[in-house]
């Protein structure tokens, strides 16, 4: 193997402090997922964040296929939701994916999306649902026997696991808004920012999360918060950059730009404006899926330079120096979005060259046996 292959960057050392999404996009094929956990863990990335989707993508399968061929990774959902499951079935899937991977997984949960719930008939996920699944969750976890239960998250007579059960399984929340960072600061053990933050989101979310977290008699430093950096080198070739960065920001604002949009304190009427232009109203679906090159060239054009620049681009260094960025906006971990793990090496070879002691000081990845 060449000196730039997974195995000569994991002589030079592991990244706790980095991660990358597994199938990140519109994945059709989950097979993928072995061959990127097995790369990831062997680069050294501290972990592998899996989103779910209703198709090829559902969590705890990815997870457990993930768990099952590492020995270092951490494995976290980020995210599903509460509202799709049991609590029994999710409280149930979490501790298999924690004792199968001895200790590695954290279940992440997400608010989720309300036109998809409207559309296939689920109720709309609310802050007080979601503190009220995570304690369930916990108290089963514990093996308490749950009697009664009539909460935000649901009535149920009977809830139980195993009385003998004392699993410490770290739960993780997907945040954008404020009451979603102000509720993971309270209850949650790390946190996912979103992709396309600005620097000044990014800090002033951090700054939220712990705030709330130190008003809730909880220590604000543990709180493990990841930022979530969109990243495309130019090793990579102007097509995938296109895709990964003009497509996928174009998705984020087809879908819940609104919200994005407002974080970022950027010109509402611009959002209003790109969704109703012809390339966006007649796409036919999400733009990173189906939009060419061309078309997403075009797009390109309709959004200000400012809102794609929240992203890492240019060359290995430039990207390392915009994963540095977010750890002087107060970030834990960096996610590195849109790409597999081989993609990543150009990046993490510069990042190695430029990060300080504490960023590799990071908590430490698990060497487990199987």
């Amino acid at each position: 193997m060449s000196g730039s292959g997974p195995e000569a960057v994991a002589q030079r050392g592991s990244f706790p402090e980095l991660g990358c999404y597994g199938l990140a996009g519109h994945a059709t094929d989950p097979h993928a997922l072995l061959d990127e956990a097995r790369t990831a863990d062997q680069l050294g990335l501290g972990t592998l964040f899996l989103s779910e989707r209703f198709n090829t993508k559902e969590a705890f399968t990815l997870a457990a296929a993930a768990g099952a061929v590492t020995t270092g990774l951490r494995i976290c959902t980020a995210a599903t939701n509460h509202n799709t499951r049991h609590p029994l079935v999710t409280a149930a899937g979490a501790v298999t994916l924690h004792r199968l991977t001895r200790g590695r997984y954290s279940l992440g949960l997400g608010r989720g999306f309300d036109a998809l719930f409207d559309v296939i008939g689920l109720p709309r996920i609310t802050s007080a649902q979601i503190r009220d699944a995570v304690d369930l969750y916990r108290r089963l976890w514990r093996g308490e026997t749950v009697l009664g239960h009539d909460g935000p998250a649901g009535k149920y007579p009977l809830l139980q696991l195993d009385p003998a059960y004392d699993e410490k399984i770290p739960v993780t929340l997907t945040a954008i808004g404020p009451n979603t960072l102000r509720l993971a600061g309270e209850i949650a053990d790390s946190v996912v920012l979103h992709t396309f933050f600005t620097d000044d989101t990014t800090a002033r979310a951090v700054q939220a999360i712990r705030a709330a977290a130190e008003a809730a008699g909880r220590d604000p430093h543990s709180v493990r918060i990841h930022s979530v950096l969109a990243v495309v080198d130019d090793s990579q070739g102007e097509t995938a950059r296109l895709r990964k960065l003009v497509g996928r920001l174009g998705t984020y604002l087809q879908g819940y730009g609104d919200i994005l949009v407002r974080v970022n304190g950027w010109d509402p009427q611009v959002l209003t404006d790109f969704r109703a232009h012809p390339l966006v109203t007649g796409a036919g679906g999400a733009l990173d899926a189906v939009a060419g090159p061309e078309t997403l060239a075009a797009v390109e054009e309709l959004l200000p330079a400012e809102w794609l620049a929240a992203s890492a681009t240019g060359t290995a260094a430039r990207c390392a120096a915009r994963i540095a960025d977010q750890f002087r906006a107060g970030a834990d971990g960096v996610i590195l979005h849109g790409n597999t793990p081989t993609e990543l090496i150009p990046v993490l070879d510069a990042w190695r060259d430029r990060r300080e002691p504490a960023d590799s000081q990071r908590p430490p990845r698990r060497s487990v046996e199987k």
